[in-house]
């Protein structure tokens, strides 16, 4: 047998110049000039993941609506509520945000989903929903509270207190629930966290006084 007539034939033909081989990258570039023309977008995106994070674990914004607070808050003053302060770790005159819901016996409204994400946008804002209330503590757990010495001062654990951060004509606080469930007590589940600092007016930037409330001994000493 001639040994060149061994070889294929097809093995000296040279391919095709106008033929091409399917490509697995079909369709990548462009995918790839999409992804440039939207990488834009991954900056504030990851701010806005960063945002919600901050402010779903350590640091949420709030806004004062109402005169409960004054002097100490005024209405349209910004604070920063620090979500890390443990229930166990709050002390008698520290100023909290809790969701009221509960212990006031309120009404919580229902929501669609439009409603649920225009809320969403606002808190970013530090507009809280409506049953978020900032109220200073007076009693912790085992303490004995009472409504009210002879002179009308509230009572801890038979000590009456003394409190110059109250104006008169507020709003009603924890004894105007005494009669709801829970009697106007807060679960320490309920406390969103401690203000921490107010960030707004400008002029009035800087922590916010906790207030002195006088020594009280724990309940049954």
């Amino acid at each position: 047998m001639d040994p060149e007539r061994a070889v294929p034939e097809s093995s000296g033909t040279p391919p095709d110049r106008g033929s091409t081989a399917p490509s697995s990258r079909s369709g990548a570039p462009g995918a790839y000039a999409a992804a440039r023309r939207h990488r834009w977008l991954l900056g504030p995106a990851l701010l806005l993941l960063a945002v919600v994070v901050v402010r779903a674990f350590l640091v949420t914004p709030f806004g004062i609506p109402s005169q409960s607070m004054q002097d100490t808050l005024l209405i349209g003053d910004r604070i920063l509520v620090d979500r890390t302060t443990a229930p166990a770790d709050l002390q008698r005159g520290d100023i909290v945000v809790f969701d009221a819901s509960q212990a006031f016996d309120l009404q919580v409204p229902e929501r669609g989903i439009v409603q649920t994400l225009v809320e969403a946008v606002e808190s970013l804002a530090g507009k809280g929903q409506p049953t978020d209330y900032v109220k200073r503590v007076i009693g912790l757990p085992g303490d004995h509270v009472r409504c009210c010495a002879p002179d009308g001062r509230l009572e801890v654990n038979g000590v009456a207190l003394t409190e110059p951060y109250v104006a008169p004509g507020q709003s009603a606080d924890s004894r105007a629930h005494l009669g709801d469930p829970g009697g106007g007590m807060v679960p320490g589940d309920d406390i969103i966290g401690k203000v921490w600092v107010r960030y707004w007016p400008l002029g009035r930037l800087g922590s916010v006084d906790q207030g002195q409330v006088a020594s009280v001994p724990r309940n049954g000493e």
